[in-house]
């Protein structure tokens, strides 16, 4: 039984690599023994569309059973993604085959838990939608944050794709 935890738990660290770059924290709450709580600041780029970064602030557990791993981080988040440079929609996310798509994965408990990001495009209005949002295997949080991206012309460089008939 032992062996099989510690083969799913290194199964599930490394199901999903981490892509997100911390770009800084803040902490939130002191902790006597190992690391404060804290909010921590990353970005991620759209791995399907370049030119489009996300920027996530989420709360991260302290303490001791923050240092080894095993607390569970709380579903609070916000989320801001912005058009950094020329984007080419892809015909399968214009044609909506894509949406709900997972675009950014982390781990927010040791097995249980995890924060996601997904995309939806509002083809009518040539618009990308990012919602952020935390679930379990047996129940999720309705706590969610989201962020639009009207894609605009970037230096001359076209930006869409066909709109999507219905």
């Amino acid at each position: 039984m032992r062996s099989i935890l510690i083969a799913l738990t290194l199964f599930a660290t490394c199901a999903m690599p981490v892509t997100a770059e911390v770009i800084g924290t803040v902490s939130t709450k002191f902790k006597w023994m190992g690391p404060n709580d804290k909010i921590v600041v990353e970005v991620f780029q759209d791995p399907d569309i370049p030119g489009i970064a996300c920027y996530l602030s989420r709360a991260k557990t302290g303490g001791i059973s923050g240092a080894v791993g095993v607390a569970e981080d709380t579903s609070d988040s916000s989320l801001a993604c912005r058009q950094v440079g020329p984007v080419q929609i892809p015909d399968d996310i214009a044609k909506g085959k894509e949406d709900g798509e997972d675009v950014f994965k982390k781990r927010t408990s040791l097995l249980t838990k995890t924060m996601q990001v997904v995309r939806f495009y509002d083809a009518p209005r040539n618009t990308l939608v990012y919602l952020s949002y935390s679930d379990r295997i047996i129940e999720g949080s309705p706590k969610n944050a989201i962020s639009v991206v009207v894609v605009q012309p970037w230096g001359g460089t076209a930006t869409t794709s066909a709109p999507a008939q219905p």
